[in-house]
């Protein structure tokens, strides 16, 4: 076994310098037999950054490691050449001198015991002026683990082709991690407990199988982004009744079962009509909306069913109804509960028969479509009121899906606002910072009795009234006087969704009546807060927004006045709480 008795002649290392040629005329730098770079450091850092900050620390690290890796096997060549004239540590050291004059570090030799016949290996070094150290700290600030990467893989390679067998060299200290310097040890792998855990960044990750994991992410989110172009840009939420809906309708929309939305008035209906045809095998084809209620009743029929030529005064030309021009697609009948009992007579026919006819015609014509019907009525009671026929009823309601009102909706009111924020701001050419906290505060806690239509047209007038480059504010959106906003139950100096009035109504209410007077409810309110702090008295009175001292009084004038509370112990003194500790 060689031991390492003293620092290597300069000779040697005049030797190495000797094997770096420059070549101006080819522009080549040699070192031995290979081609050398000369590269800048900072270059080579900010290389290195790009690295960290597109694959992650991890990921960097493993393929840093691999490269200081195939660059020490390499220079392990030119050692085993000069190994037939020197002894091992001697031709050993010629790695680090070459480590040292690439200007990647100055390695100093600590301790050294080479026998090459043997297998055996121990060697530990010191390194002074690492630049991948300093750069990392420089980028990152002081590291946790030790960050020479490139160095350490460049020590592993050159030792392991050098032995002959795999050697691992870990870095004990690091300069990245806010030490003067860095220092390496290096022995066979077996010899260490956790090889396992740093032999893993010198194995080439399996980027096919990587690439393939990405494809399936990628058609993942083509899926997704898909079924939201599906759904329809202004159908967005993740609330439970949302999510629920959307899922009954994604079940519906490869079959020709008729569905029935339900909702209030402006929770989407014709969204989610939309997006049931653009989901169905129907997709190529016509879909046509109709508003029962915005066609006067003596029209309604010939709009739905077309009319012959000279059916009636006024009808000059033939012309098709809503039926035969959505053949093959999707007809969207909106608030069908206001259709008149004639017009669902012969709705339930078309249904039955897949035919209609024209008024003022006698032959039937055939029809394929998928009936879409939408009404904000509870239909059923119609039918017990005798205004809704029953059987059109229950061919109508073979599949219900029941849309949920906003208020209903509290976690997709943001997303929704974010999103027509976005699509009026572009309308408008205006560039916005968003809300105020006060108007987010409006948006959570208003009601919405005109549901996401509501908040639509509420966002397209705030963009128009706030000024370009900054926020949204409450008044934008609510332009009502104080007195209406209360009444709404929006108080915008400060109290929103009713404050402290709605909830506070029924206890006004009974002191008003005689039934409570002020005095009790004073004590009920210092009680249940003392109560809550579980008898310390100066959480109390932080959450009566009162100083100790002030609680401490009301609740002893509170035992003085009261004779039942006043042979009860009190609480707390005014110099300690309950729980024995001081005033604070």
């Amino acid at each position: 076994m060689t031991r390492l008795r003293s620092v290597a002649p300069a000779e040697d290392a005049d030797d190495l310098r000797a094997a770096v040629r420059f070549c101006p005329e080819s522009g080549q730098i040699w070192l031995h037999e290979h081609r050398m770079l000369l590269v800048h450091a900072e270059a080579q850092a900010m290389l290195r950054k790009e690295l960290i900050d597109s694959l992650g620390m991890e990921r960097a690290q493993g393929l840093l490691t691999r490269m200081g890796y195939a660059s020490g096997v390499r220079d392990a060549e030119l050692a085993r050449t000069r190994a037939q004239q020197a002894s091992d540590v001697e031709a050993f050291m010629t790695g680090p001198r070459l480590h040292t004059l690439e200007g990647i570090v100055r390695v100093q030799p600590v301790r050294i015991e080479i026998d090459r016949a043997a297998g055996r290996f121990y060697g530990e070094f010191l390194w002074e002026n690492s630049w991948e150290g300093q750069w990392h700290r420089h980028f990152y600030g002081t590291h946790s683990e030790p960050v020479c990467w490139t160095q350490i893989g460049y020590s592993c390679g050159y030792a392991s082709a050098f032995m002959g067998r795999p050697i691992l060299f870990l870095e004990v200290e690091c300069v990245g991690m806010g030490q003067p310097s860095c220092r390496i040890v290096g022995k066979p792998v077996e010899e260490w407990p956790d090889a396992d855990r740093h032999m893993r960044f010198f194995a080439p990750e399996p980027i096919a199988e990587q690439l393939l994991e990405l494809q399936t992410q990628v058609g993942q989110l083509r899926s997704t982004i898909g079924e939201s172009q599906l759904l329809g840009s202004d159908m967005i939420g993740n609330s439970p009744g949302f999510k629920a809906a959307c899922e009954l309708l994604r079940s519906a929309a490869p079959s020709r079962i008729a569905v029935l939305l339900l909702g209030e008035t402006g929770v989407g209906k014709e969204q989610f009509a939309r997006a049931l045809h653009r989901m169905s095998p129907r997709r190529e084809q016509p879909f046509v909306a109709v508003n029962c209620a915005a066609i006067p009743n003596e029209l309604l029929e010939a709009e739905l069913f077309g009319v012959e030529k000279g059916a009636f005064t006024g009808a000059l030309v033939a012309r098709p109804g809503r039926f035969e021009r959505a053949d093959g697609g999707t007809l969207f009948l909106d608030e069908v509960g206001d259709l008149p009992l004639p017009a669902q007579s012969k709705l339930l026919r078309v249904l039955q028969e897949g035919e209609v006819e024209r008024l003022g015609e006698t032959r039937a014509r055939k029809v394929d479509v998928r009936l879409v019907a939408a009404t904000n009525q509870r239909l059923a009671q119609r039918v017990k009121e005798g205004r809704f026929r029953s059987d059109l009823y229950y061919r109508l309601n073979a599949y219900q899906i029941d849309i949920p009102p906003l208020r209903e909706r509290k976690e997709d009111i943001s997303p929704l606002a974010r999103h027509f924020l976005e699509k009026y701001a572009a309308i408008n050419g205006k560039k916005l910072r968003g809300f105020t906290d006060l108007a987010k505060r409006a948006l959570l806690s208003y009601a919405w009795p005109g549901n996401i239509r509501e908040l639509q047209n509420m966002i397209e007038r705030g963009v128009i009234l706030a000024p370009s480059g900054a926020r949204i504010e409450a008044s934008h959106l609510f332009p009502c006087s104080t007195q209406e906003l209360r009444a709404q139950g929006l108080d915008m100096v400060g109290r929103i969704g009713g404050g402290p009035w709605e909830a506070g109504r029924a206890l006004c209410e009974a002191v008003l009546n005689g039934t409570l007077t002020l005095d009790q409810v004073e004590a009920m309110l210092l009680e249940t807060a003392v109560d809550k702090a579980r008898g310390n008295l100066s959480s109390a009175a932080r959450l009566l927004g009162l100083t100790r001292p002030q609680l401490a009084y009301r609740l002893k004038r509170l035992h003085e006045t009261d004779p039942v509370r006043a042979d009860a112990p009190e609480p707390a003194s005014a110099e300690g709480d309950a729980s024995g500790g001081s005033a604070q």
